[in-house]
């Protein structure tokens, strides 16, 4: 969201943030299906034409079936995207040695969505994955700067780098990582580059648009910035300042 508004801030935008439920990383692929169309679902009625979904979980686990069921039959002139497919259209092209790690939720690692994109542009290129499940948790409830935080960050980018020490290029599969990525890039070895998707999607959505015209006349550009959650406005707010840095005030909202 801070990326998409700095490079785009004329649309108006509204962030649906279902902490309730959250996070998503360890659930299963239906319960994340059933979630992310509800929260679909919710922001269609809201008035929105396209939609990112900003979590990397969601992308590899709901994105094509909502893409390839649920559109085509209910919204066919409405578009939901997601971050994954942008970050692997550049993964090829961040790499000199050829080996990219992904470190990211154990349910986007288990979808596999990170290799098997990169080798339908990159097929050279090998993929190493890191399951890093506790990373979320800790930065949800703002312990992402303790002792604690940095015991496991230094054993997740250990294990990855005990997958291929060739690996020179780490990107951050998960909308939560750029907050640690300092911490991530300080453990890692110095020849290895990390990347965080915030850039890279706005960029590809700034792209997206110019190509769909009559898509884009659909958003509103009233330079409006709302934002919902599904649990706490107070907790929300809280880490939601810290993720944009500006001041937030959320409304919350119940979705199903």
């Amino acid at each position: 969201m801070k990326a998409l508004t700095d490079r785009l801030p004329n649309y108006d935008y509204i962030y649906l943030g279902d902490n309730a439920r959250a996070p998503y990383g360890n659930r299963s692929f239906e319960t994340v299906k059933q979630y992310t169309l509800q929260s679909v679902k919710t922001l269609f009625d809201m008035g929105c034409n396209l939609i990112i979904l900003a979590c990397n979980t969601a992308s590899a686990k709901a994105l094509r079936s909502i893409q390839q069921e649920y559109l085509p039959q209910i919204e066919p002139y409405k578009r939901v995207l997601g971050v994954i497919r942008p970050t692997t259209e550049l993964a090829g092209s961040l790499t000199k040695s050829g080996a990219v790690g992904i470190m990211a939720t154990s349910g986007t690692v288990q979808s596999d969505s990170y290799p098997i994109e990169i080798h339908k542009f990159f097929p050279n290129v090998s993929v190493f994955q890191q399951a890093c499940p506790l990373l979320v948790p800790l930065i949800e409830n703002n312990a992402h700067n303790t002792e604690g935080a940095q015991y496991f960050i230094k054993q997740y980018t250990h294990e990855l780098m005990a997958q291929n020490s060739q690996i020179d290029t780490v990107i951050l599969g998960c909308t939560h990582y750029p907050l640690i990525a300092n911490q991530i890039q300080e453990a890692l070895p110095s020849h290895v580059n990390v990347y965080a998707q915030g850039q890279i999607v706005a960029d590809s959505l700034q792209d997206y648009l110019s190509r769909h015209p009559q898509l884009e006349a659909l958003c509103l550009k009233g330079e409006s910035r709302r934002f919902f959650t599904t649990d706490s406005t107070s907790a929300f707010n809280q880490m939601a300042t810290i993720f944009y840095n500006q001041q937030i005030q959320s409304q919350h909202i119940e979705i199903a």
